[in-house]
Protein backbone atom coordinates (compact mmCIF):
# COMPACT_ATOMS: atom_id res chain seq x y z
CA UNK A 1 0.00 0.00 0.00
CA UNK A 2 1.43 3.38 -1.01
CA UNK A 3 1.67 6.40 1.23
CA UNK A 4 -1.15 8.10 -0.65
CA UNK A 5 -3.39 5.04 -0.21
CA UNK A 6 -3.00 4.78 3.58
CA UNK A 7 -5.88 5.92 5.76
CA UNK A 8 -5.54 8.49 8.50
CA UNK A 9 -5.46 5.69 11.03
CA UNK A 10 -2.62 3.84 9.28
CA UNK A 11 0.56 3.89 11.32
CA UNK A 12 4.11 3.39 10.11
CA UNK A 13 6.98 3.02 12.51
CA UNK A 14 9.98 4.79 10.98
CA UNK A 15 12.32 3.36 13.59
CA UNK A 16 11.01 0.21 15.30
CA UNK A 17 13.66 0.38 18.02
CA UNK A 18 12.35 3.71 19.26
CA UNK A 19 9.06 3.70 21.07
CA UNK A 20 6.41 6.33 20.60
CA UNK A 21 7.60 7.51 17.22
CA UNK A 22 4.90 5.87 15.10
CA UNK A 23 3.88 8.32 12.41
CA UNK A 24 0.43 8.53 10.90
CA UNK A 25 0.69 9.49 7.21
CA UNK A 26 -2.69 10.81 6.04
CA UNK A 27 -4.27 10.00 2.69
CA UNK A 28 -3.87 12.47 -0.19
CA UNK A 29 -2.16 15.85 0.07
CA UNK A 30 -0.87 16.95 3.48
CA UNK A 31 -2.51 19.91 5.16
CA UNK A 32 -0.44 22.43 7.06
CA UNK A 33 -1.58 20.99 10.38
CA UNK A 34 -0.69 17.41 9.38
CA UNK A 35 2.74 18.52 8.17
CA UNK A 36 3.39 20.32 11.47
CA UNK A 37 2.28 17.19 13.37
CA UNK A 38 4.86 15.10 11.52
CA UNK A 39 7.50 17.75 12.19
CA UNK A 40 6.58 17.79 15.91
CA UNK A 41 7.31 14.05 16.16
CA UNK A 42 10.93 14.72 15.47
CA UNK A 43 13.70 14.35 12.92
CA UNK A 44 13.25 10.60 12.39
CA UNK A 45 9.58 10.97 11.46
CA UNK A 46 10.33 13.69 8.91
CA UNK A 47 13.19 11.71 7.34
CA UNK A 48 11.03 8.59 7.20
CA UNK A 49 8.15 10.36 5.41
CA UNK A 50 10.50 12.04 2.91
CA UNK A 51 12.28 8.77 2.09
CA UNK A 52 8.98 6.93 1.72
CA UNK A 53 7.57 9.57 -0.64
CA UNK A 54 10.81 9.65 -2.67
CA UNK A 55 10.77 5.86 -3.04
CA UNK A 56 7.14 5.78 -4.15
CA UNK A 57 7.73 8.62 -6.60
CA UNK A 58 10.68 6.75 -8.16
CA UNK A 59 8.55 3.59 -8.49
CA UNK A 60 5.75 5.59 -10.10
CA UNK A 61 8.12 7.21 -12.61
CA UNK A 62 9.58 3.80 -13.48
CA UNK A 63 6.09 2.33 -13.90
CA UNK A 64 4.94 5.15 -16.19
CA UNK A 65 8.13 4.88 -18.25
CA UNK A 66 7.57 1.14 -18.71
CA UNK A 67 3.96 1.73 -19.76
CA UNK A 68 4.98 4.37 -22.31
CA UNK A 69 7.43 2.04 -24.04
CA UNK A 70 5.88 0.27 -27.05
CA UNK A 71 5.62 -3.48 -27.14
CA UNK A 72 8.20 -5.29 -29.32
CA UNK A 73 5.26 -6.51 -31.40
CA UNK A 74 4.14 -2.93 -32.19
CA UNK A 75 4.75 -2.08 -35.90
CA UNK A 76 7.45 0.54 -36.43
CA UNK A 77 5.00 2.86 -38.16
CA UNK A 78 2.82 2.96 -35.03
CA UNK A 79 5.67 3.97 -32.69
CA UNK A 80 6.07 7.74 -32.11
CA UNK A 81 9.33 9.17 -33.42
CA UNK A 82 10.46 10.37 -29.97
CA UNK A 83 10.28 6.79 -28.64
CA UNK A 84 12.48 5.31 -31.35
CA UNK A 85 16.13 4.65 -30.67
CA UNK A 86 18.69 6.89 -32.35
CA UNK A 87 20.18 5.42 -35.52
CA UNK A 88 23.92 5.64 -36.05
CA UNK A 89 25.24 5.05 -32.55
CA UNK A 90 27.23 1.90 -32.45
CA UNK A 91 26.89 1.47 -36.19
CA UNK A 92 28.62 -1.73 -37.18
CA UNK A 93 28.91 -1.08 -40.91
CA UNK A 94 31.16 1.72 -42.10
CA UNK A 95 29.48 4.30 -44.31
CA UNK A 96 30.48 4.53 -47.95
CA UNK A 97 31.86 2.01 -50.39
CA UNK A 98 34.06 -0.85 -49.16
CA UNK A 99 37.80 -0.29 -49.36
CA UNK A 100 39.25 -1.19 -52.74
CA UNK A 101 36.08 -0.39 -54.70
CA UNK A 102 36.41 2.22 -57.41
CA UNK A 103 34.59 5.45 -56.69
CA UNK A 104 31.78 6.89 -58.78
CA UNK A 105 32.51 10.11 -60.68
CA UNK A 106 30.57 12.20 -63.13
CA UNK A 107 31.41 11.36 -66.75
CA UNK A 108 33.23 14.07 -68.73
CA UNK A 109 31.16 16.39 -70.91
CA UNK A 110 30.47 14.92 -74.33
CA UNK A 111 30.07 18.30 -76.04
CA UNK A 112 31.59 21.75 -75.62
CA UNK A 113 29.02 24.46 -76.38
CA UNK A 114 31.24 27.51 -76.02
CA UNK A 115 34.88 28.38 -75.32
CA UNK A 116 36.14 31.28 -73.24
CA UNK A 117 39.81 32.35 -72.90
CA UNK A 118 41.20 33.98 -69.78
CA UNK A 119 44.40 36.09 -69.94
CA UNK A 120 46.04 38.53 -67.51
CA UNK A 121 47.66 41.77 -68.72
CA UNK A 122 49.50 42.41 -65.45
CA UNK A 123 50.41 40.55 -62.27
CA UNK A 124 47.58 40.65 -59.71
CA UNK A 125 50.14 40.78 -56.84
CA UNK A 126 52.65 43.46 -57.89
CA UNK A 127 51.11 45.01 -61.03
CA UNK A 128 54.06 44.10 -63.29
CA UNK A 129 53.15 43.90 -66.98
CA UNK A 130 53.06 40.30 -68.22
CA UNK A 131 54.29 38.86 -71.49
CA UNK A 132 51.56 38.48 -74.13
CA UNK A 133 52.70 34.91 -74.74
CA UNK A 134 51.55 32.60 -71.88
CA UNK A 135 54.10 30.44 -70.11
CA UNK A 136 51.60 27.61 -69.76
CA UNK A 137 48.01 26.85 -70.79
CA UNK A 138 45.45 24.60 -69.16
CA UNK A 139 41.76 23.96 -69.73
CA UNK A 140 38.91 23.64 -67.29
CA UNK A 141 35.42 22.39 -68.21
CA UNK A 142 32.45 23.75 -66.26
CA UNK A 143 28.89 22.48 -66.70
CA UNK A 144 26.00 24.63 -65.54
CA UNK A 145 22.34 25.30 -66.23
CA UNK A 146 21.62 28.85 -67.26
CA UNK A 147 18.36 30.70 -66.73
CA UNK A 148 15.84 28.81 -68.83
CA UNK A 149 13.26 30.50 -71.02
CA UNK A 150 10.25 28.50 -72.18
CA UNK A 151 10.00 27.77 -75.88
CA UNK A 152 6.69 29.08 -77.19
CA UNK A 153 5.59 27.45 -80.43
CA UNK A 154 2.64 28.58 -82.49
CA UNK A 155 1.11 25.69 -84.37
CA UNK A 156 -0.74 26.57 -87.56
CA UNK A 157 -3.12 23.73 -88.26
CA UNK A 158 -4.52 23.47 -91.78
CA UNK A 159 -7.80 21.67 -92.22
CA UNK A 160 -8.70 20.09 -95.55
CA UNK A 161 -12.05 18.86 -96.79
CA UNK A 162 -12.33 15.10 -97.45
CA UNK A 163 -14.85 14.43 -100.21
CA UNK A 164 -15.09 10.79 -99.20
CA UNK A 165 -15.79 11.44 -95.49
CA UNK A 166 -17.55 14.71 -96.27
CA UNK A 167 -15.85 16.60 -93.47
CA UNK A 168 -12.84 18.75 -92.73
CA UNK A 169 -9.89 16.84 -91.32
CA UNK A 170 -6.86 18.25 -89.50
CA UNK A 171 -3.43 16.88 -88.59
CA UNK A 172 -2.94 15.85 -84.94
CA UNK A 173 -0.61 17.94 -82.77
CA UNK A 174 1.34 15.52 -80.57
CA UNK A 175 3.26 18.07 -78.48
CA UNK A 176 0.41 18.64 -75.99
CA UNK A 177 -2.92 17.18 -74.93
CA UNK A 178 -5.98 18.47 -76.80
CA UNK A 179 -6.91 21.98 -75.71
CA UNK A 180 -3.86 22.33 -73.46
CA UNK A 181 -1.33 25.15 -73.62
CA UNK A 182 1.16 23.15 -71.51
CA UNK A 183 3.47 20.87 -73.49
CA UNK A 184 3.86 17.19 -72.71
CA UNK A 185 7.50 17.64 -71.72
CA UNK A 186 6.64 20.06 -68.93
CA UNK A 187 3.55 18.10 -67.91
CA UNK A 188 5.53 14.89 -67.53
CA UNK A 189 8.41 16.62 -65.75
CA UNK A 190 6.15 18.25 -63.17
CA UNK A 191 4.30 14.99 -62.46
CA UNK A 192 7.62 13.16 -62.06
CA UNK A 193 8.89 15.79 -59.61
CA UNK A 194 5.77 15.32 -57.46
CA UNK A 195 4.92 11.62 -57.71
CA UNK A 196 8.36 10.28 -58.55
CA UNK A 197 10.66 12.40 -56.39
CA UNK A 198 8.30 13.68 -53.70
CA UNK A 199 8.56 17.45 -54.24
CA UNK A 200 5.60 19.40 -52.93
CA UNK A 201 3.21 21.17 -55.25
CA UNK A 202 4.31 24.62 -54.03
CA UNK A 203 7.97 23.74 -54.61
CA UNK A 204 7.29 22.63 -58.18
CA UNK A 205 5.33 25.78 -58.95
CA UNK A 206 8.17 27.88 -57.51
CA UNK A 207 10.75 26.18 -59.73
CA UNK A 208 8.56 26.62 -62.80
CA UNK A 209 7.76 30.26 -62.05
CA UNK A 210 11.24 31.47 -61.08
CA UNK A 211 13.89 29.27 -62.68
CA UNK A 212 12.07 28.05 -65.79
CA UNK A 213 10.12 31.32 -66.25
CA UNK A 214 6.96 29.31 -66.82
CA UNK A 215 3.94 30.84 -65.12
CA UNK A 216 1.50 28.24 -63.90
CA UNK A 217 -0.89 27.92 -60.94
CA UNK A 218 -1.18 24.97 -58.55
CA UNK A 219 -4.76 24.30 -59.58
CA UNK A 220 -3.92 24.35 -63.28
CA UNK A 221 -1.08 21.90 -62.76
CA UNK A 222 -3.20 19.47 -60.74
CA UNK A 223 -5.99 19.51 -63.33
CA UNK A 224 -3.44 18.53 -66.00
CA UNK A 225 -2.15 15.70 -63.80
CA UNK A 226 -5.66 14.30 -63.61
CA UNK A 227 -5.78 14.20 -67.42
CA UNK A 228 -2.39 12.48 -67.50
CA UNK A 229 -3.53 9.90 -64.96
CA UNK A 230 -6.62 9.11 -67.02
CA UNK A 231 -4.48 8.38 -70.07
CA UNK A 232 -1.88 6.29 -68.21
CA UNK A 233 -4.39 4.31 -66.14
CA UNK A 234 -3.98 1.32 -68.46
CA UNK A 235 -0.35 1.05 -67.35
CA UNK A 236 -1.47 1.00 -63.71
CA UNK A 237 -3.77 -1.95 -64.39
CA UNK A 238 -0.99 -3.67 -66.33
CA UNK A 239 1.38 -3.21 -63.37
CA UNK A 240 -1.21 -4.77 -61.06
CA UNK A 241 -1.68 -7.78 -63.33
CA UNK A 242 2.07 -8.35 -63.58
CA UNK A 243 2.44 -8.10 -59.81
CA UNK A 244 -0.26 -10.74 -59.28
CA UNK A 245 1.52 -13.14 -61.64
CA UNK A 246 5.05 -12.56 -60.29
CA UNK A 247 7.03 -15.57 -59.11
CA UNK A 248 8.15 -13.66 -55.97
CA UNK A 249 6.06 -10.82 -54.56
CA UNK A 250 6.89 -8.58 -51.60
CA UNK A 251 4.08 -6.88 -49.66
CA UNK A 252 4.11 -4.16 -47.04
CA UNK A 253 1.84 -1.39 -45.75
CA UNK A 254 2.14 1.96 -44.00
CA UNK A 255 -0.17 4.62 -42.65
CA UNK A 256 -1.66 7.29 -44.93
CA UNK A 257 -4.07 10.18 -44.45
CA UNK A 258 -6.87 11.08 -46.84
CA UNK A 259 -8.99 14.16 -46.05
CA UNK A 260 -7.77 13.94 -42.46
CA UNK A 261 -8.87 10.32 -41.88
CA UNK A 262 -6.63 7.31 -41.46
CA UNK A 263 -6.01 5.20 -44.55
CA UNK A 264 -3.30 2.72 -45.48
CA UNK A 265 -0.91 2.66 -48.39
CA UNK A 266 -0.23 -0.89 -49.60
CA UNK A 267 2.84 -1.80 -51.62
CA UNK A 268 3.06 -4.96 -53.72
CA UNK A 269 6.37 -5.22 -55.54
CA UNK A 270 8.61 -7.61 -57.44
CA UNK A 271 11.93 -7.00 -59.16
CA UNK A 272 10.10 -5.60 -62.22
CA UNK A 273 6.98 -3.80 -60.93
CA UNK A 274 5.77 -1.80 -57.93
CA UNK A 275 2.04 -1.43 -57.34
CA UNK A 276 0.68 1.02 -54.76
CA UNK A 277 -2.88 1.04 -53.45
CA UNK A 278 -4.46 3.41 -50.91
CA UNK A 279 -7.39 2.00 -48.95
CA UNK A 280 -9.30 2.58 -45.72
CA UNK A 281 -8.60 -0.94 -44.52
CA UNK A 282 -5.39 -2.42 -43.17
CA UNK A 283 -6.82 -5.91 -43.16
CA UNK A 284 -8.46 -8.52 -45.32
CA UNK A 285 -10.86 -6.20 -47.25
CA UNK A 286 -7.92 -4.29 -48.78
CA UNK A 287 -6.02 -7.48 -49.59
CA UNK A 288 -9.10 -8.95 -51.27
CA UNK A 289 -9.21 -5.95 -53.61
CA UNK A 290 -5.74 -6.81 -54.82
CA UNK A 291 -5.66 -10.61 -54.61
CA UNK A 292 -8.80 -11.38 -56.60
CA UNK A 293 -7.67 -15.01 -56.80
CA UNK A 294 -5.12 -17.32 -55.19
CA UNK A 295 -1.50 -16.21 -55.60
CA UNK A 296 0.58 -18.84 -57.39
CA UNK A 297 4.01 -17.54 -56.38
CA UNK A 298 5.89 -16.87 -53.14
CA UNK A 299 4.52 -14.06 -50.96
CA UNK A 300 7.12 -12.36 -48.74
CA UNK A 301 5.74 -10.34 -45.82
CA UNK A 302 6.22 -9.48 -42.18
CA UNK A 303 4.14 -11.14 -39.45
CA UNK A 304 1.01 -9.00 -39.92
CA UNK A 305 -1.89 -11.45 -39.43
CA UNK A 306 -4.17 -10.45 -42.38
CA UNK A 307 -1.57 -11.71 -44.87
CA UNK A 308 -2.28 -15.24 -43.62
CA UNK A 309 -5.86 -15.05 -44.91
CA UNK A 310 -4.66 -14.77 -48.50
CA UNK A 311 -4.12 -17.99 -50.43
CA UNK A 312 -0.55 -18.31 -51.70
CA UNK A 313 1.42 -21.24 -53.04
CA UNK A 314 4.40 -20.40 -50.82
CA UNK A 315 5.18 -17.88 -48.08
CA UNK A 316 8.35 -16.42 -46.63
CA UNK A 317 8.40 -14.39 -43.43
CA UNK A 318 10.95 -11.63 -42.99
CA UNK A 319 13.74 -12.96 -40.76
CA UNK A 320 15.22 -9.50 -39.98
CA UNK A 321 11.92 -8.72 -38.23
CA UNK A 322 12.65 -11.56 -35.82
CA UNK A 323 16.23 -10.40 -35.30
CA UNK A 324 15.10 -6.85 -34.57
CA UNK A 325 12.51 -8.04 -32.10
CA UNK A 326 15.08 -10.19 -30.32
CA UNK A 327 17.34 -7.14 -29.99
CA UNK A 328 14.55 -4.89 -28.69
CA UNK A 329 13.45 -7.36 -26.05
CA UNK A 330 17.04 -8.04 -24.95
CA UNK A 331 17.51 -4.36 -24.16
CA UNK A 332 14.84 -4.43 -21.44
CA UNK A 333 14.66 -8.12 -20.51
CA UNK A 334 17.75 -9.48 -18.76
CA UNK A 335 16.21 -12.62 -17.28
CA UNK A 336 18.21 -15.87 -17.64
CA UNK A 337 15.21 -17.60 -19.23
CA UNK A 338 14.97 -14.99 -21.98
CA UNK A 339 18.72 -14.94 -22.61
CA UNK A 340 18.78 -18.71 -23.05
CA UNK A 341 15.77 -18.66 -25.38
CA UNK A 342 17.00 -15.73 -27.51
CA UNK A 343 20.46 -17.24 -27.83
CA UNK A 344 19.02 -20.53 -29.06
CA UNK A 345 16.69 -18.86 -31.57
CA UNK A 346 19.41 -16.56 -32.89
CA UNK A 347 21.73 -19.50 -33.45
CA UNK A 348 19.01 -21.32 -35.40
CA UNK A 349 18.31 -18.33 -37.66
CA UNK A 350 22.00 -17.67 -38.30
CA UNK A 351 22.56 -21.33 -39.16
CA UNK A 352 19.71 -21.14 -41.69
CA UNK A 353 21.22 -18.04 -43.32
CA UNK A 354 24.65 -19.66 -43.46
CA UNK A 355 23.24 -22.81 -45.04
CA UNK A 356 21.90 -20.71 -47.91
CA UNK A 357 25.51 -19.69 -48.76
CA UNK A 358 27.06 -23.18 -48.51
CA UNK A 359 27.57 -23.85 -52.20
CA UNK A 360 30.16 -26.57 -51.55
CA UNK A 361 27.61 -28.93 -49.97
CA UNK A 362 26.21 -31.79 -52.00
CA UNK A 363 22.47 -32.09 -52.53
CA UNK A 364 22.26 -34.88 -49.95
CA UNK A 365 24.20 -32.93 -47.31
CA UNK A 366 22.12 -29.84 -47.96
CA UNK A 367 18.85 -31.75 -47.59
CA UNK A 368 20.08 -33.38 -44.37
CA UNK A 369 20.94 -30.04 -42.78
CA UNK A 370 17.69 -28.57 -44.03
CA UNK A 371 15.71 -31.28 -42.20
CA UNK A 372 17.78 -30.71 -39.08
CA UNK A 373 16.84 -27.01 -39.09
CA UNK A 374 13.16 -27.93 -39.22
CA UNK A 375 13.52 -30.27 -36.27
CA UNK A 376 15.35 -27.60 -34.23
CA UNK A 377 12.63 -25.08 -35.05
CA UNK A 378 9.94 -27.57 -34.06
CA UNK A 379 11.71 -28.21 -30.78
CA UNK A 380 11.76 -24.48 -29.95
CA UNK A 381 8.15 -23.88 -31.01
CA UNK A 382 6.91 -26.78 -28.87
CA UNK A 383 8.94 -25.90 -25.77
CA UNK A 384 7.41 -24.47 -22.60
CA UNK A 385 8.89 -21.15 -21.51
CA UNK A 386 8.79 -19.37 -18.16
CA UNK A 387 9.49 -15.93 -19.61
CA UNK A 388 6.48 -14.00 -21.01
CA UNK A 389 8.40 -12.63 -24.03
CA UNK A 390 9.70 -16.09 -24.85
CA UNK A 391 6.17 -17.55 -24.65
CA UNK A 392 4.92 -14.88 -27.05
CA UNK A 393 7.60 -15.68 -29.62
CA UNK A 394 7.04 -19.41 -29.18
CA UNK A 395 3.42 -18.88 -30.20
CA UNK A 396 4.58 -16.97 -33.27
CA UNK A 397 7.03 -19.69 -34.24
CA UNK A 398 4.33 -22.32 -33.84
CA UNK A 399 2.03 -20.33 -36.12
CA UNK A 400 4.50 -19.21 -38.80
CA UNK A 401 7.24 -21.83 -38.47
CA UNK A 402 6.46 -23.35 -41.86
CA UNK A 403 7.10 -19.98 -43.54
CA UNK A 404 10.50 -19.13 -42.06
CA UNK A 405 12.79 -21.29 -44.19
CA UNK A 406 11.09 -21.20 -47.59
CA UNK A 407 14.14 -19.35 -48.94
CA UNK A 408 16.19 -22.53 -48.42
CA UNK A 409 13.98 -24.43 -50.89
CA UNK A 410 13.67 -21.75 -53.59
CA UNK A 411 16.80 -20.03 -54.85
CA UNK A 412 14.94 -16.95 -56.12
CA UNK A 413 13.32 -16.26 -52.72
CA UNK A 414 15.24 -13.97 -50.32
CA UNK A 415 15.02 -14.45 -46.53
CA UNK A 416 13.85 -10.87 -45.93
CA UNK A 417 11.28 -8.34 -47.07
CA UNK A 418 14.01 -5.80 -47.70
CA UNK A 419 12.88 -5.10 -51.28
CA UNK A 420 9.33 -4.38 -50.14
CA UNK A 421 10.53 -1.98 -47.44
CA UNK A 422 12.81 -0.20 -49.91
CA UNK A 423 9.97 0.27 -52.37
CA UNK A 424 7.59 1.63 -49.75
CA UNK A 425 10.20 4.07 -48.46
CA UNK A 426 9.75 6.60 -51.34
CA UNK A 427 6.04 6.74 -50.47
CA UNK A 428 6.93 7.42 -46.82
CA UNK A 429 9.17 10.32 -47.89
CA UNK A 430 6.36 11.71 -50.06
CA UNK A 431 3.99 11.36 -47.09
CA UNK A 432 6.27 13.50 -44.92
CA UNK A 433 6.67 16.15 -47.61
CA UNK A 434 3.16 16.48 -49.00
CA UNK A 435 1.14 15.41 -45.92
CA UNK A 436 -0.78 12.80 -47.97
CA UNK A 437 -4.00 13.67 -49.85
CA UNK A 438 -7.03 15.87 -49.36
CA UNK A 439 -9.54 13.74 -51.26
CA UNK A 440 -10.22 10.17 -52.39
CA UNK A 441 -9.72 11.29 -55.98
CA UNK A 442 -6.30 12.67 -55.12
CA UNK A 443 -5.40 9.44 -53.31
CA UNK A 444 -6.31 7.40 -56.40
CA UNK A 445 -4.11 9.59 -58.59
CA UNK A 446 -1.33 9.32 -56.01
CA UNK A 447 -1.36 5.52 -56.19
CA UNK A 448 -1.54 5.44 -60.00
CA UNK A 449 1.23 7.93 -60.70
CA UNK A 450 3.59 6.62 -58.00
CA UNK A 451 3.17 3.07 -59.32
CA UNK A 452 3.99 4.13 -62.88
CA UNK A 453 7.02 6.24 -62.04
CA UNK A 454 8.41 3.69 -59.58
CA UNK A 455 7.98 0.82 -62.04
CA UNK A 456 9.71 2.77 -64.82
CA UNK A 457 12.61 3.38 -62.47
CA UNK A 458 12.81 -0.31 -61.55
CA UNK A 459 13.00 -1.14 -65.25
CA UNK A 460 15.71 1.41 -65.93
CA UNK A 461 13.67 3.71 -68.22
CA UNK A 462 13.90 7.49 -68.47
CA UNK A 463 10.48 8.44 -67.02
CA UNK A 464 10.11 11.70 -68.96
CA UNK A 465 11.09 10.40 -72.38
CA UNK A 466 9.11 7.20 -71.91
CA UNK A 467 5.86 8.93 -70.97
CA UNK A 468 6.23 11.69 -73.59
CA UNK A 469 6.70 9.02 -76.24
CA UNK A 470 3.65 7.14 -74.94
CA UNK A 471 1.55 10.32 -75.07
CA UNK A 472 2.61 10.95 -78.65
CA UNK A 473 1.59 7.42 -79.60
CA UNK A 474 -1.71 7.79 -77.74
CA UNK A 475 -2.57 11.06 -79.50
CA UNK A 476 -1.85 9.56 -82.91
CA UNK A 477 -3.61 6.20 -82.48
CA UNK A 478 -6.01 6.74 -79.59
CA UNK A 479 -4.44 3.75 -77.79
CA UNK A 480 -1.86 3.66 -75.03
CA UNK A 481 1.14 1.50 -75.98
CA UNK A 482 2.07 -1.43 -73.70
CA UNK A 483 4.18 -0.75 -70.62
CA UNK A 484 7.84 -0.83 -71.71
CA UNK A 485 9.51 -4.08 -70.66
CA UNK A 486 12.60 -4.33 -68.55
CA UNK A 487 15.73 -4.11 -70.75
CA UNK A 488 18.01 -7.13 -70.70
CA UNK A 489 20.91 -4.91 -69.61
CA UNK A 490 19.14 -4.01 -66.32
CA UNK A 491 20.16 -6.44 -63.57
Amino acid sequence: MSVAERGCGASIDPHPSVEGTATEIPKGLLSEGEAREIFRRGEEAVVFVLLTLAKERAELVQKLAAQSQPSPATPSGMVPVYQKASVGRGRKKKLGRPEGHEGVRRPPASKIHQRVEHRLACCPDCGEELSPEPTRTRTRVIEDIQQVDPVVTQHTIHGSYCRNCRKIVEPIVTDALPGSTIGNQLLTLSAWLHYGLGNTLSQIVSVLNYHLNFKVSEGGLVSMWYRLQEILYGWYEEIGCQAKTAAVLHADETGWRVAGSTHWLWCFTSQAVTYYMIDRSRGEPALMKFFTEAFSGTLITDFWAPYERMQAAFRQKCLPHLFRELEKVTVRNKSPAWEAFSKKLRRLLHDALRLRKRDELSALEYASRRVLLDSRLREISESSQEDADARRLVKRLAKYGGDLFTFLDHEEVPPSNNHGEREIRPAVIIRKNSLCNRSEQGADMQAVMMSIYRTLRLRGHDPIRTIVSALRSFLLSGKLPPLPPRPASVG
